[in-house]
């Protein structure tokens, strides 16, 4: 294949070290394409606030990811990011603030993320009057949905369009929604809507019965993975990790330890990009190796880790599997 710009660059430069394990990692990914295995992308961290969004969502439109794992952190500020953009603050010095800066932050009502600074009153509650009517209704006739589908249902109403702030083509919650693409997020409670959902249990306006739960979010997937794993592999590619990337790549050995399936194949690729210290215990820091003693990965399961930003590489793999 004839290389485009960025990726010929790829091709030229990246050939030691953290850049080749990079290329090496991008030509996996392109291999599962090319034999007809899915792939899941798990997004840790603040990626939507990253904007990963801008290369995430070609991704998802072309067909080169199956399904995706995220905090519920990804899966609101991707959404935020469409339609509070302009009011999103850079502090590009964020590293000389003192504690009394901070505070002045949070007065003006806005949320630091490293060197973005997410406005409360634009972001959050613009959302939350529309996401609350979407959940009331859902519980008024006796319904239940994921977290997601609860995201994709505001999204696909149309009744966020007159606050778009960003072209709509670089949301890749948006992308995904036109898509209906099967979404997991674990540990959703921790993120902003999850605490705003709490809260109204608490006041007793919503019961927390509907909103489906981490247990329902992982049989949801079991079934996936036995449908989509019969004649074909699903790879794993790990943005970070955290919660985005445990909780999914787990059900391997529940379903063959748990449920006693032990003709479940493992994940067909695996790949993490992160800065985790492989020395301190953490499994985020594990290499791919470790994974095959708790049942996930196969000796011959093609394995990759590149220690870096996410932030740089993973624009640059999907500008390989683009053909940018």
């Amino acid at each position: 294949m004839e290389r485009n710009t960025i990726s010929k660059f790829m091709e030229t430069n990246f050939l030691h070290f953290n850049s080749a394990a990079l290329v090496d990692a991008a030509k996996g990914y392109e291999k599962q394409l090319e034999m007809g295995n899915k792939m899941m992308i798990t997004l840790a961290g603040a990626m939507s606030t990253a904007e990963l969004g801008i290369s995430l969502a070609e991704i998802i439109r072309q067909g080169k990811v199956d399904i995706i794992s995220c905090t519920g952190a990804n899966l609101e500020e991707d959404i935020m990011n469409l339609v509070a953009h302009n009011s999103y603050e850079r502090v590009p010095h964020y590293r000389d603030l003192t504690p009394k800066d901070e505070w002045a932050l949070l007065e003006r009502g806005l949320n630091r993320v490293t060197d973005t600074c997410i406005p409360e009153e634009e972001a959050f509650r613009k959302l939350q009057k529309h996401i609350y009517k979407i959940w009331k209704t859902a519980e008024e006739n006796g319904e239940r949905y994921f977290p997601h589908e609860f995201m994709y249902k505001m999204l696909l109403s149309g009744v966020l369009e007159d606050d778009y702030e960003i072209d709509p083509k670089n949301s890749w919650m948006l992308a995904a929604a036109e898509k209906n693409l099967p979404i997991i997020v674990p540990g959703w409670e921790d993120s902003t809507m999850g605490n705003i959902f709490a809260s109204y249990c608490m006041k007793g306006e919503l019961k927390p019965s509907t909103m489906k739960s981490g247990i329902e979010y992982m049989t949801f997937l079991a079934d996936y993975y036995i449908k989509n794993t019969k004649d074909k592999g699903i790879g794993f590619f790990q943005i970070g990790g955290g919660i985005a990337g445990d909780f999914p790549i787990c059900v391997v050995p529940m379903l063959y330890q748990d449920m006693e399936m032990e003709t479940i194949p493992f994940w067909s690729y695996f790949c993490q990009i992160s800065d985790s210290t492989t020395s301190f215990g953490s499994y985020s820091g594990a290499v791919p190796n470790e994974k095959i003693t708790w049942g996930k990965l196969d000796i011959d399961t093609p394995k990759f880790i590149i220690e870096s930003d996410a932030t740089i590489v993973a624009p640059l793999i999907f500008a390989w599997l683009l053909n940018k």
